[in-house]
């Protein structure tokens, strides 16, 4: 998908060019949420809209160290088990969250974090996490590893354009399938109507 004012060539990189501060989460059970501090671990990332869903919300168990505070930027990749690949891009919306060690963090500065983020939902991502993780009986992938993920560069005025596209897009499907939802609910409560 192009928009015809943009015409330049898209580089292709590894993300590992245009992501920093690539870490592990840190090592702490979940306990009952304490009221401000929230911890995600891969099972709080839905699996359909990759949006931080806790259920039950909870807290990180022990000392917290800010390093493993989420910022704006920040992208999640699980690392290990049936879940390896999926991914979750931090919104300031969601508030203080800390994040678990089945979890790598990479963050995206100078590039257009939804645009890196929204290649982690494509066809040929999901071919590319099978191909890196099943190379031993577990699957999983490191650090090292998704820091050779190939993505597209275009211009960050195509990535912004983009990403604002498939944002409302995105936001658009995801109100009519919550509409969707509440009829069907209410049909349920009021059959007579």
């Amino acid at each position: 998908m192009r928009f015809p004012e943009f015409t330049e060539e898209w580089e292709t990189k590894k993300l590992g060019e245009v992501a920093t501060n690539v870490m592990y989460g840190m090592n702490a059970a979940a306990t009952n949420y304490d009221g401000e501090n929230q911890y995600i671990r891969i099972t709080d990332i839905d699996e359909q809209t990759r949006l931080f869903c806790p259920n039950p919300l909870s807290s990180p168990d022990g000392e917290l160290d800010n390093k493993y505070l989420l910022h704006k930027g920040d992208i999640l990749f699980a690392r290990t088990g049936a879940s390896v690949g999926k991914s979750y891009l931090y919104n300031d919306k969601d508030g203080k969250i800390y994040f678990a060690g089945f979890l790598i963090r990479l963050n995206v500065r100078d590039e257009d974090p939804y645009f890196i983020f929204s290649q982690t939902l494509t066809e040929k991502y999901q071919r590319w996490v099978l191909t890196m993780s099943m190379r031993s009986g577990q699957p999983g992938i490191n650090a090292e590893e998704y820091k050779l993920l190939p993505i597209v560069i275009p211009s960050i005025q195509e990535q912004e354009k983009i990403s604002s596209f498939l944002f409302n897009s995105t936001f658009l499907k995801v109100k009519k399938v919550i509409v969707d939802l509440l009829r069907i609910q209410f049909c349920r409560d009021f059959p007579e109507m």
